[in-house]
């Protein structure tokens, strides 16, 4: 059985997302799409955030903060 935990993503486009997380990773990506002008065969662009977890916070939720210099 898989143990899942909330956490709370702080800052960036995706600030106060609550998601529930397994194995408590320590990096969350967070993909936006983004509009593509004359796109030929299915083509799609989207923008990746990346937030990496606080160890310091051992207990629900798990924090996890925007990382600006990511990817």
């Amino acid at each position: 059985m898989t143990a899942w935990e909330t956490a709370v993503l702080d800052g960036g486009p995706a600030d106060g997302l609550r998601v529930k997380v397994s194995g408590r990773p320590r990096v969350i990506q967070v993909t936006y799409p983004c509009q593509v002008e004359a796109a030929s065969r299915g083509l799609r662009a989207e923008g990746v955030f990346v937030y990496r977890r606080d160890h310091g916070v051992t207990g629900e939720p798990l924090r996890y903060g925007f990382d600006i210099a990511s990817p």
